[in-house]
């Protein structure tokens, strides 16, 4: 898989944290760049860790599942895809303004629940026998880019962009998707 499909895939995998990012710019009354800082750190870290772990669990269970792994790499990116595309129609509850999104138990669980996809995907890098660190760097560093730019737009433009955002991470996915299992049937 080449740097383009590799930087697409970080793009569409980072729009669940841009989105989240953009919220919590939202939500900061009084932001400073520590507060950004912060922000994108943890989403770009975890967005980083979580394919690695995905990949070594992909490992373990690869040669069990050669023949179709293409059909589950296939199968989780839609699946993710779907997902977001399903989410970025959902309305979102203003229950969210009540928390302080910089504190570091609503940092975490908001790193994990944006980064679950990564993990899907650092399997579906395991099946397709991509060596894990080149994409870790890449989606981590995008990830970190642009929640650090999301909790800018955030702070000045609020959520007019969020949901739509999460429309295009998810179509991104799926045509990664579909690509993957066009390949392997043309072999």
């Amino acid at each position: 898989m080449n740097f383009y499909y590799i930087l697409i895939i970080a793009v569409g995998l980072s729009m669940d944290a841009f989105a989240v990012a953009v919220t919590s710019g939202f939500i900061l009354k009084k932001m400073k760049f520590y507060h950004a800082f912060k922000i994108a750190l943890f989403f770009g870290g975890f967005q980083a860790i979580m394919p690695v772990l995905g990949w070594l669990a992909g490992l373990t269970v690869k040669d069990y599942i050669q023949a179709f792994d293409h059909w589950i790499a296939f199968g989780l990116l839609l699946f993710i895809g779907g997902k977001m595309i399903y989410e970025s129609f959902k309305i979102k509850e203003e229950e969210e303004k009540e928390c302080d999104p910089t504190r570091f138990g609503n940092l975490l669980l908001l790193a994990i629940a944006t980064s679950i996809d990564a993990l899907a995907v650092g399997i579906t890098f395991a099946f397709l026998k991509i060596s894990i660190l080149s994409p870790v760097i890449i989606i981590g560093c995008v990830t970190f880019i642009l929640s650090l730019t999301g909790v800018y737009v955030g702070n000045r433009v609020g959520h007019f962009f969020e949901n739509k955002l999460e429309l295009f991470g998810g179509l991104v996915l799926i045509g990664i998707g579909v690509k993957i299992l066009i390949e392997h049937l043309l072999q």
